[in-house]
């Protein structure tokens, strides 16, 4: 694949360059627009991007880390592949951390902070409408993020994050296509809604279907929920709100 034919914007460099590479690759690679087990060089990368060679090597090895690529000495970076098994197993884990969270939070978001946090849900949803996929996952990025902020443990805000920004989700340009990426960027609301009324058991349901999404009808079109009878999710037990 020519540098041409790579499907990357121009970033934009209102921010940290290497943030903003970091984040359009990172973009990238979720939506399959860069392939799994393919081999790319950081000039083939830069190039689209509008960049010099430097930021996308630096951004490439902060992607190392997180496990989306893996380096090729003297030759460049070959993206990590994820299996339908893999995504799976992904899913299962993201869930059995982030449902007790949404569970334990629920009640304990101070009534002040709701409002920023509707303010951000609104931008996920209009970028779902407009289908503006780096906007709508760099900032359900940041909402879930900040919702696990309130259980006090930054390990694990830490670790839910940084699944979160592993997945593949190379059905979400067609859903968006389509306009049934709406209904999933909604759910944001009501997730809200749940932990304003203090509905742990509503959040923690809620918050299982939406993260299933993204290795089922995100990642394949289809809507199926094999989750749901799975055993380490059934024996689960919402736990109470970690203090700070």
């Amino acid at each position: 694949m020519s540098a041409s034919e790579i499907p990357l914007a121009p970033v934009q460099q209102f921010r940290s360059l290497r943030s903003a590479v970091t984040d359009a690759l990172r973009t990238a690679i979720i939506l399959g627009d860069l392939v799994e087990g393919e081999l790319y060089s950081a000039p083939a990368l830069a190039a689209p991007l509008g960049v010099s060679a430097t930021p996308v090597r630096e951004a490439m090895m902060d992607l190392a880390r997180e496990g989306l690529v893996s380096t090729a000495k003297n030759k460049g970076f070959l993206i990590t592949e994820m299996t339908a098994v893999d995504l799976e197993e992904h899913t299962q884990v993201r869930q059995l951390l982030e449902c007790p969270a949404m569970h334990a939070i629920a009640g304990h978001v101070p009534d002040e902070d709701y409002a920023p946090l509707r303010e951000l849900a609104d931008v996920i949803v209009a970028a779902a409408e407009e289908g503006d996929l780096h906007t709508y996952l760099s900032e359900d990025r940041n909402f879930h993020a900040r919702l696990v902020t309130y259980t006090g443990n930054r390990r694990l805000v830490e670790m839910t994050t940084r699944l979160r920004g592993q997945t593949r989700l190379r059905a979400l340009r067609a859903l968006a296509d389509g306009g049934r990426l709406v209904g999933s960027a909604q759910e944001h609301h009501q997730l809200l809604d749940l932990l304003a009324d203090a509905d742990g058991d509503g959040a923690y349901e809620l918050i299982r279907q939406h993260i299933g999404h993204t290795s089922r009808l995100w990642s394949t079109g289809a809507d199926e929920d094999p989750s749901t009878d799975h055993p380490l999710l059934s024996v689960v037990t919402p736990v109470g709100r970690v203090s700070p």
